[in-house]
């Protein structure tokens, strides 16, 4: 039985639907990432679990207590915001007390829990100072910190991350599963970045429109995503229309006159089919390939180089590992190959006869 349950939850505002249907369990201790462009109800939906906003209709468990209509005090769930809401004017150690404070927990085992917390999130040496003498990461985990010290059932963080810069963010995602983890907390965070979700979450939930549109593993959510939102969502994506043709225990799609070599499928001859395939399963070489082609563009990206290819196909996106060589420059001609497996294949529209 999941620890948290969604069941038929709706928000309605007038006759706008900003959150449908959603249905949704969690485990104990489970990490779930809540994925979606801005205004797809992700944040609706965090915000009626905390109880800072009420469902139309649907009911909200946790640990087989209906709590759709507690009042958030009462449900005594963690919350971090994504301005941290830090008192300016109570020290890291005051900040992160308060919540204890306010259940009239003893001092004694007050102050414990405040110097365990702290030492957890790496700020044990900072106990007297203010939040503006804290960076932004710093800052990021005494919120972390004051929303663990009271103990919740459930953690919930809404972009916890989106003020940090590039580097520090990367840096704090996996500073927070690894605090997550310490504590086991069963964890449910809001996001707009795919790859802070798929790096750290057991499973992500995509929304679009208000809906769930995909629950699964980042793994698997990534090499086979349901809809074509998720796939051009959740990293890029090459997508392909054409006619699909078996070749023996494989097959090709028709592209633009190009046969491009994929993955078998229970297709019949002839069906219109949409092919796709991630920019990282396709590689670059000199001389004759699957498809040919010349580089329209490039990118250096660090770890890697970024390529556009136009082919016979269309404009083909390839994603290279930097091997401190300089590779295919702009207007040279190149081929581009993959293992037939990666290039998957879905009916569209089947072809009259």
């Amino acid at each position: 039985m999941a620890f948290l349950t969604l069941e038929q939850v709706n928000k309605l505002y007038g006759e706008l639907a900003a959150v449908r249907d959603v249905d949704l369990g969690v485990a104990r201790g489970e990490f779930v990432s809540l994925l979606g462009p801005s205004g797809c109800g992700k944040t609706t939906t965090l915000q009626m679990i905390a109880g800072l906003v009420e469902p139309t209709s649907g009911r909200i468990m946790l640990d087989g207590r209906d709590i759709t209509h507690e009042k958030p005090n009462r449900r005594g769930l963690g919350v971090v915001f994504q301005s941290y809401a830090l008192f300016p004017h109570m020290t890291v150690a005051q900040n992160v007390a308060f919540g204890l404070e306010m259940r009239k927990v003893p001092r004694a085992e007050r102050d414990k829990r405040v110097g365990e917390i702290l030492e957890l999130v790496h700020l044990g040496g900072m106990a007297e100072r203010y939040p503006r003498q804290l960076s932004g990461g710093q800052r990021q985990r005494v919120a972390i910190a004051r929303a663990l010290v009271i103990k919740p059932p459930v953690l919930l963080l809404d972009e916890p991350l989106s003020n940090l810069d590039a580097k520090l963010r990367e840096e704090m995602q996996f500073e927070l599963r690894r605090i997550q983890r310490s504590v086991g907390t069963t964890t449910i965070m809001v996001t707009h970045d795919q790859a802070e979700a798929l790096s750290i979450s057991d499973r992500v939930v995509v929304m679009e429109a208000g809906r769930m549109t995909q629950v699964d593993a980042p793994y698997r959510l990534y090499e086979k995503p349901a809809t074509a939102f998720i796939s051009s969502f959740v990293g890029r994506m090459n997508r392909f229309e054409g006619i699909w043709w078996p070749a023996g225990a494989s097959g090709a799609v028709e592209v633009a006159g190009a046969m491009l070599a994929s993955e078998t499928a229970d297709i019949q001859p002839g069906t219109a089919v949409t092919a796709s395939i991630r920019p990282e399963k396709l590689f670059l070489k000199k001389g004759d390939a699957r498809l040919n082609g010349h580089v329209a563009s490039r990118f250096f990206l660090g770890g890697h180089w970024l390529f556009n290819v136009e082919t016979p196909a269309g404009l083909i996106t390839v994603s290279m590992p930097n091997n401190g060589e300089e590779p295919a420059q702009e207007g040279e001609l190149v081929g581009i190959d993959w293992a037939p497996a990666s290039l998957r294949v879905e009916a569209t529209v089947e072809l009259s006869a």
